[in-house]
């Protein structure tokens, strides 16, 4: 059964950094595409950035492009998403989710491509 498990939200002012983590568990994620999505209040769920677990590309929403880092660790099967110069616009519930086994790329932007979810982590910047 396959698990992704986020971790790191939390309150930070504007300007600030966040480190989020998504733990995977449950199969082989190397034919995958792991993504960040995020939604907040009152808006729909929309695509961060993603990852291919193999070869490390990576692809980005615009709003977040130079201020925002996703990277995996293979050995603790785990993507992060290093967020910088956070503003209060990027507020919002940040999901980890995963696509596969896939061979598309640039990853697909639409969640409901995605087959698997965490269950979500608070991210609040204040300004």
């Amino acid at each position: 059964q396959v698990q992704l498990v986020e971790s790191g939200g939390g309150l930070v002012q504007a300007g600030g950094s966040l480190r989020l983590s998504c733990a995977a568990s449950g199969r082989t994620f190397s034919t995958y595409a792991m993504g960040w999505f995020r939604q907040a209040p009152g808006k729909e769920r929309e695509f961060v950035a993603a990852i291919r677990w193999s070869g490390g590309m990576t692809y980005y929403t615009d709003s977040v492009k130079g201020r925002f880092t996703i990277s995996r660790d293979n050995t603790k099967v785990t993507v992060h998403l290093q967020m910088n110069s956070l503003k209060p616009e990027d507020t919002a519930v940040y999901y980890c989710a995963a696509d596969g086994p896939t061979t598309r790329w640039p990853p697909s932007r639409r969640d409901q491509d995605y087959d698997y979810w965490g269950q979500g982590t608070q991210v609040t910047v204040s300004s």
